[in-house]
């Protein structure tokens, strides 16, 4: 019996599951609970990585020398799409770095035209988000001058003027 059927034992209503509890021996049981063990120490695993990659990405684009490859990276729509939806992960340390990397496509001057595309498109939703983001961090003053800053730059984000031809 694989996991997935053995899973679907314990989805069933109640009644259901009552009846099929003597259908489900111990060595399944141990099975299953061994393989939620895996799964949930390597997804704890995983948002670590996921924490400290991103925490490693934003040290990357901050530093001056490392320009050619911050301005290639924010250039790309797939990574600020990636990163705004960091921004809302379940995790609260992956939402915090994510912040970081998200906070070099936003303050670029020369933003590219897909850059600038997204940010607009999401300009009222991207105000009030970061509007209430992570507030509880009243004595991290860079942060909160940071996402200051942010949102002002949004709010003043235009879509450039057709050029006449």
């Amino acid at each position: 019996m694989s996991i997935r059927i053995s899973m679907r034992h314990f989805q069933r209503p109640p009644h259901k599951t009552q009846a099929t509890e003597c259908r489900v021996s111990g060595a399944t049981l141990d099975r299953f609970f061994s393989e939620y063990e895996i799964s949930y120490s390597t997804l704890r695993k995983l948002r670590d990585l996921t924490r400290q990659s991103l925490k490693l990405l934003g040290e990357l684009l901050l530093d001056r020398h490392n320009f050619t490859i911050m301005t290639k990276y924010i250039s790309r729509p797939e990574n600020l799409k990636l990163m705004m939806n960091l921004l809302r992960d379940k995790s609260r340390n992956i939402q915090f770095e994510a912040f970081h990397v998200f906070k070099v496509f936003v303050a670029n001057p020369n933003k590219t035209q897909p850059i600038l595309d997204i940010l607009l498109k999401n300009q009222t939703k991207l105000i009030e988000f970061l509007s209430k983001f992570q507030n509880d961090r009243t004595e991290d003053e860079q942060f909160n001058d940071e996402k200051t800053y942010l949102v002002k730059q949004i709010r003043d984000l235009k879509r450039p003027a057709p050029q006449e031809a």
